[in-house]
């Protein structure tokens, strides 16, 4: 309740005391106080969106069953009148562009990775030594399940995880599942990531089928492309079109161990084709899933919501 109430004032106080040109929030606890900061400094403020809230919280474990579809409801009535008077929004998806459709200063900035940021610093450094999930670590992620895939194997695989459990609770259930294959790594900053997915097999994004994970685009998916990761995925139908579309992986039932665990034993057994959807992954960051693709476009909308700002000042 503090960080919703007088956290958000304190921090918007501070930032307008900085006299920026724009102002791009991506948190919705500053929706309801975005506005009247937009009239107080004569500034655009962005609404930066990156998940269909709605959704999301229709699967919150936290919220009361009972109370979830009207809280859902009366978020999306929030954030469409706040957000609607506002300078622009920008979304980070085209699927989350739909649902602002008509707000004026609509932008579509999609969170890919930079293109070599995560690439190996040597080629051929080391073997393979593990499958890896980078992220946070939930039930709604697929923690539980990929623990058990990896148990499954014949072969003494570890699965890696890099990351923060969401209760100390999962962590102990899942280390049990994996039966001692399981290396939790805990938080890692990016060289570290990018010398753990050089060790890696293949990456894993295994989100259970709710409906804020259908239509996301996770930007683990991208970032293992990038590091020349083959990846094994839920077979959502957008994620199907990207990961088919590049050639660059395998698709599973998120719910389905043994499905998850099929898919790592064909990358085990298969390591040359494995190694190749790595390749055309990688390749399909360089061509087209990559930020320097997307920061011009991001820079075109401030350039014209700055202008806009300048031309309505007295």
């Amino acid at each position: 309740f503090e960080r919703m109430t007088s956290t958000v004032t304190k921090v918007l106080e501070l930032a307008c005391s900085l006299n920026g040109d724009i102002y791009n929030f991506h948190d919705p606890d500053f929706l309801r106080y975005a506005p009247v900061y937009q009239r107080k400094t004569n500034r655009p403020f962005i609404y930066d969106v990156h998940e269909d809230y709605r959704l999301g919280i229709i699967d919150k474990e936290w919220i009361p069953k009972l109370i979830r579809i009207p809280v859902a409801w009366w978020f999306g009535r929030i954030e469409d009148k706040m957000s609607s008077r506002l300078a622009g929004v920008i979304a980070a998806t085209p699927a989350i562009a739909e649902r602002f459709e008509g707000h004026r200063g609509l932008g579509t900035i999609q969170n890919f990775p930079l293109k070599l940021e995560l690439s190996p610093a040597a080629q051929g450094g080391h073997p393979p030594k593990h499958f890896v999930y980078t992220g946070v670590i939930s039930e709604q992620r697929g923690a539980k399940e990929m623990a058990k895939a990896v148990s499954l194997l014949e072969q003494q695989v570890q699965l890696a995880f890099a990351g923060k459990y969401d209760s100390n609770g999962l962590q102990k259930e899942c280390t049990g599942l994996a039966r001692n294959r399981l290396w939790n790594c805990g938080f890692l900053d990016r060289i570290a990531l990018r010398d753990l997915l050089s060790q890696s097999m293949a990456g894993l994004v295994l989100f259970h089928p709710l409906g804020n994970h259908v239509r996301s685009q996770p930007n683990k998916l991208f970032e293992y492309m990038s590091a020349g990761l083959p990846v094994i995925a839920s077979d959502f139908p957008l994620w199907r079109s990207i990961v088919d579309g590049a050639g660059c992986g395998l698709l599973v039932n998120p719910l389905d161990p043994q499905s998850i665990s099929q898919a790592m034993r064909w990358m085990l057994a298969h390591p040359n084709e494995a190694a190749e959807m790595g390749r055309r992954g990688k390749a399909a960051v360089l061509e087209k899933y990559n930020w320097e693709a997307e920061f011009p476009n991001l820079l075109r909308l401030y350039e014209k919501l700055h202008e806009d700002s300048k031309e309505k000042q007295p």
